[in-house]
């Protein structure tokens, strides 16, 4: 890169009305930062943008309505030799550009990130915030629960160099959930390194509701077990747990029907140590959402092991 690098900020946004102003302004309000570019599937999304006045924003379509199409989309339309992923329900916080630019210069990686930090304003998104990052919800992820820096498997969003990027082939259209991991291993196969930084820290909005969250747990449990099936080489240990929480479920329902006590044991300990996370957030944080939190962990467990199995069952590569 150039002692001055061209950055660009890139952001997929569909049915974001609410969330891509704020969005789109924390990137405008960094610095170093030269253009952003929207790819936009909906009228309602492209207008809340067109709101912003600054000549650096600029909006694209994206007809598939997926978010690898639209990431494609946007970096095409884009010119930076820096590229910044962002989402359209994140807020950059300030100095996180010029912070990642410093990184890839001083690392040599070719993706840094860091952390999601969930922030939620209702009671049901402020216990999602909570079950995202417990052990229970996160496993060993270090963009979740944090840790030192260092080279690592993925990070939240990323902040790439263009010619890295480009040299993998951008991100993958053909998945529409988990797109950010599998670049990520294509990257590191081909030598490069993903640097975790703790500081690159970016607020996110979890979904607002059970149904919404079903959805989306669902689709990353499906498409993470397309993507092992590309790339088995890939697997971690916490991508099998919620899978397994699923078919013990299953088997203790059975056992129920011949012995109630046998069936009963695997969901009371569940039950109990998702309750426990709960009573511990709720007495660390004092916030009274942390008594949603179990039902947040049943959903977010259940949906991403269900869609895992369904993956698996659809032979689909």
């Amino acid at each position: 890169m150039s002692s001055t690098p061209r950055v660009s900020v890139i952001i997929p946004a569909r049915n974001a009305a609410e969330t891509i102003a704020d969005a789109v302004r924390s990137a405008l309000d960094q610095e170093m930062v030269d253009e952003v570019v929207v790819a936009a599937a909906d009228p309602a999304t492209r207008s809340a943008i067109e709101g912003i006045a600054d000549p650096r924003v600029k909006v694209v379509g994206n007809p598939e309505g997926t978010t690898p199409a639209a990431l494609n989309r946007a970096l095409r339309h884009s010119s930076g030799d820096v590229v910044v992923r962002c989402d359209a329900h994140s807020v950059l916080p300030p100095g996180y550009v010029a912070r990642a630019v410093a990184l890839l210069e001083e690392t040599g990686a070719a993706n840094v990130g860091g952390r999601q930090v969930p922030r939620g304003t209702s009671p049901f998104e402020r216990a999602v915030a909570m079950a995202m990052v417990s052990p229970l919800g996160a496993g060993d992820a270090r963009y979740r629960l944090g840790g030192p820096p260092g080279p690592t498997d993925t990070v939240y969003l990323g902040v790439f160099r263009r010619s890295e990027l480009e040299a993998v082939g951008g991100f993958d259209e053909t998945l529409e959930r988990n797109q950010d991991y599998e670049l990520n291993w294509r990257l590191r196969q081909k030598g490069g390194v993903v640097w975790f930084d703790p500081g690159l820290a970016v607020e996110y909005r979890p979904r607002s509701t059970p149904r919404a969250l079903w959805r989306q747990y669902f689709d990353y449990g499906y498409w993470k077990r397309i993507v092992l099936r590309r790339h088995p080489e890939s697997l971690r240990w916490r991508q099998l747990a919620a899978p397994a929480l699923v078919v013990g479920l299953g088997v203790s329902a059975a056992l129920a029907v011949f012995d109630w006590r046998k069936g009963s044991a695997l969901p009371g300990v569940y039950v109990a140590a998702t309750a426990g996370a709960g009573l511990v957030d709720l007495v660390r944080g004092r916030d009274p959402a942390a008594l949603l939190e179990p039902v947040a962990l049943w959903v977010m467990h259940i949906a991403w092991g269900s869609g895992f199995i369904a993956g698996l069952l659809s032979g689909r590569r």
